[in-house]
């Protein structure tokens, strides 16, 4: 008989496998944690989230996020947003393209016609530079200069990571440009609260504090209308199984493969949009955010990515991201929220992910 031999035992892994030169740039690991034992791991690569430990109903460790031990399978994975930090633009911009002030800006095409996380070398690919490291947080800048991925204007990001005494990780983004420009920064941990990350997410009972999503076409661009979740598989206002609808007869279903959408969060500032658990760890994950917008990605096409962490093999469906944002393809829809960046202002958000038991 096979007796599968879960990893409930924090492993910490070693800043030498993310250390690699850049130019004058170089990569390395840092961890933060609060007196709980809650701990992140975080690499500047693409000011990437590697793991994330907190305790089961059983007062275990797990680690609740999908992820690689060594930075060079972060670089040559198929899928390479796994706990990145996404920018310029975190979602699709149709066409590649965007106006402002009667200019063009053209984009690299990387997902068919469409730009998608502000092309491949985008903020989750670069070396991030390290402004601050204490026990509990940590602060990265980068500076992406004009027309980097096509986008105009010198902006100077910063991230901050801070895990609290409360047990969240608490993720702010800043921005300022010398140009007027695009700008949309967002999360793109995959997480799995189970106890076995080989397990699909489909148990996972979600709500999703939105009624109303964005319809996508089928190259995933947002049609010309928004839609009611009320009798659709959409319908998250109440704790449901994500797996309960997820293979249900329904366009944007089959479109998306599952889930891959934004939604229309109610409210405004800082409130709580999402709160997941899974019936096999009893552990719960809460999302605040202040951004009008939630990407709910079901992690349907991820099991051609390489073998992740403790050696397990993750499948389609091993793990869902809640990417809270501005929407999709906002550049070029002016009835949606704009995602413009005046010379001089300053662009924040703030999303945060808290975590107990059921």
């Amino acid at each position: 008989m096979f007796i599968k031999i879960l990893k409930t035992t924090m492993q910490l892994f070693s800043a030498t496998n993310f250390e690699e030169s850049f130019g004058s740039k170089k990569s390395s690991l840092f961890t933060i944690q609060n007196s709980n034992g809650m701990t992140a791991q975080i690499t500047n690569y693409g000011a990437t989230l590697v793991s994330l430990w907190v305790k089961n109903a059983l007062g275990k460790e797990n680690d609740v996020v999908l992820g690689y031990e060594r930075l060079s399978d972060y670089r040559k994975m198929t899928n390479p947003y796994f706990g990145r930090t996404i920018g310029r633009y975190g979602n699709r911009i149709s066409n590649s393209q965007f106006t402002i002030d009667n200019k063009v800006f053209k984009l690299e095409k990387n997902d068919g016609h469409h730009n998608l996380h502000a092309g491949s070398d985008a903020f989750h690919a670069v070396i991030w530079d390290l402004v601050a490291h204490t026990t509990n947080t940590l602060t990265l800048s980068y500076l992406s200069p004009h027309l980097e991925g096509g986008f105009p204007g010198n902006l100077t990001v910063s991230v901050i990571f801070k895990i609290t005494e409360d047990n969240a990780l608490d993720i702010s983004y800043k921005a300022m440009t010398d140009a007027t420009t695009h700008v949309n920064l967002t999360h793109h941990s995959y997480f799995n609260l189970n106890l076995d990350k080989t397990e699909p997410i489909d148990n996972h009972l979600l709500q999703i504090h939105g009624r109303s999503y964005l319809p996508i076409d089928k190259e995933c661009i947002p049609t010309d209308h928004i839609e009611a979740v009320s009798n659709t598989p959409f319908d998250f206002r109440n704790f449901k199984k994500i797996g309960q609808d997820i293979n249900a007869t329904h366009l944007q279903v089959a479109l998306a493969g599952g889930y891959d959408h934004n939604f229309i969060l109610d409210g405004e500032e800082m409130r709580v949009v999402a709160e997941v658990s899974s019936p096999s760890s009893g552990i719960t994950m809460t999302v605040t955010t202040d951004e009008p917008g939630l990407q709910f990605y079901s992690g349907n096409h991820i099991s051609s990515t390489p073998v992740g962490k403790y050696n397990e093999t993750y499948i389609d469906r091993g793990g869902f991201c809640l990417e809270t944002q501005h929407f999709p393809d906002s550049p070029n829809r002016a009835d949606f929220p704009s995602s413009i960046l005046e010379a001089g202002s300053v662009y924040s958000s703030k999303c945060i992910y808290a975590f107990g038991i059921v």
